[in-house]
């Protein structure tokens, strides 16, 4: 190591260093990956390990889509309904 460790360089070379550092990062990743890969490519129950996997990740789809996609009701409409739902329990408790 040529520098010293608490030192710090200007705002290009801390770029540079954190690119750097998640570029080793995806290299180990995508090591480990492959050899997951190529362990899965020798079992005898691969097509039924894909398949398995396909649904898992429709599922989590469908449900990072149902978090962040869906927009939830307008504030007031909340509000106007929980006024309408007070209202009718009070009819109700009118008529008895």
């Amino acid at each position: 190591m040529t520098r010293e460790s608490g030192r710090r360089g200007g705002p290009g070379e801390q770029a540079v260093l954190l690119v750097a550092g998640l570029a080793d990062v995806a290299v180990g990743t995508l090591g480990s990956a492959l050899g997951v890969v190529r362990g899965l490519a020798r079992r005898s129950d691969t097509a039924e390990l894909v398949s398995e996997a396909e649904r898992d990740l429709t599922a989590r789809g469908r449900l990072v889509l149902d978090r962040y996609a869906s927009v939830p009701p307008a504030h007031l409409e909340v509000l106007a309904r929980h006024v309408l739902a007070g209202r009718a329990s009070e009819w109700a408790n009118d008529g008895d």
